[in-house]
C-alpha cells in the first residue's frame, strides 16, 4: 500500500534529500515501500543539473545555495510552499517520465479546479502550472523538478501558497524572469490550505494506489 507521509515543521532541504536517496533505494528494490511526502523546506536555494555551469555561489542574501541532481536549473524553497515528494517505481508502473510528469500535473489541476481555482500549462516553456492575475497575465505558481534513477522517479512538485516572494525574486528561478512567478496569496486568490492538501493527498493515493497497477 503506498504511504502518504506529512511531515511536520520546517525540514532541512540536505537533511530532506539524504533520506530520500535512501527511500529510493528501498523503492527500486520493492514497490510495496513507495511514499508520498508532504512538507514545507527552512529556506533555501537549489540548483539542478541545469545550471550554468559558471554559476558557483554558496548563498544568496545569506540563504545558503545547495546543488543538486535533479533536472532544472535553480529554485527556491521556502516556509509557506508546500513540497510534494513521491517516491515512485515508474518503471514498474510501466510509465515513461513524460507520461508521469503529465500525470501529477493532471492532478494537481484536478484537485485546483474542486477547489475554484483554475491552472493551466504550459509545455512550450517548462513544465508546471499557471494562473491568470487579474490583468490577465500569466503567473507560474506551481514547479516540478525531478530525478529518474533504478526505475525509480524522485524530487517533485512545489506549490506557492503563501510563500513569501521577496528571495524567491533573488534569482531567475527554473530560466523564468522574477515577475512571472506568484503565489495565491499574492494573487489574492481565497482557498483553505487544509482542505487543499487533504485533497491532493486523496488525489495521489486515488492515482497511484498499488491497487491501480
Amino acid at each position: 500500500m503506498l504511504r502518504i507521509k506529512q511531515l511536520k515543521g520546517r525540514i532541512n532541504y540536505v537533511e530532506a534529500i539524504n533520506k530520500m536517496n535512501s527511500k529510493v533505494l528501498e523503492v527500486s528494490e520493492n514497490i510495496k515501500n513507495e511514499e508520498i511526502w508532504f512538507l514545507e523546506h527552512q529556506s533555501v536555494f537549489t540548483a539542478g543539473s541545469s545550471t550554468p555551469k559558471n554559476f558557483k555561489e554558496k548563498k544568496i542574501n545569506n540563504i545558503p545555495v545547495v546543488f543538486i541532481n535533479r533536472g532544472g536549473k535553480i529554485t527556491f524553497h521556502g516556509p509557506g510552499q508546500l513540497i510534494i515528494y513521491p517516491i515512485l517505481n515508474i518503471k514498474k508502473r510501466k510509465l515513461n517520465i513524460i507520461e508521469y510528469i503529465n500525470l501529477i500535473e493532471d492532478i494537481v489541476i484536478k484537485v485546483f479546479k474542486n477547489n475554484e481555482i483554475k491552472l493551466f500549462a504550459k509545455k512550450e516553456i517548462n513544465r508546471g502550472l499557471w494562473v491568470k492575475d487579474k490583468n490577465r497575465n500569466d503567473k507560474k505558481i506551481i514547479f516540478i523538478g525531478l530525478r529518474y534513477s533504478k526505475g525509480v522517479i524522485y524530487h517533485g512538485i512545489s506549490l506557492n501558497l503563501n510563500l513569501h516572494l521577496t528571495d524567491f525574486r533573488k534569482i531567475n528561478p527554473c530560466g523564468l524572469e522574477a515577475d512571472q512567478i506568484s503565489s495565491l496569496q499574492e494573487l489574492n486568490i481565497k482557498y483553505n490550505k487544509k482542505k487543499l492538501i487533504n485533497d491532493l493527498k486523496k488525489e495521489f493515493i486515488d492515482r497511484f494506489d498499488l491497487n491501480l497497477i
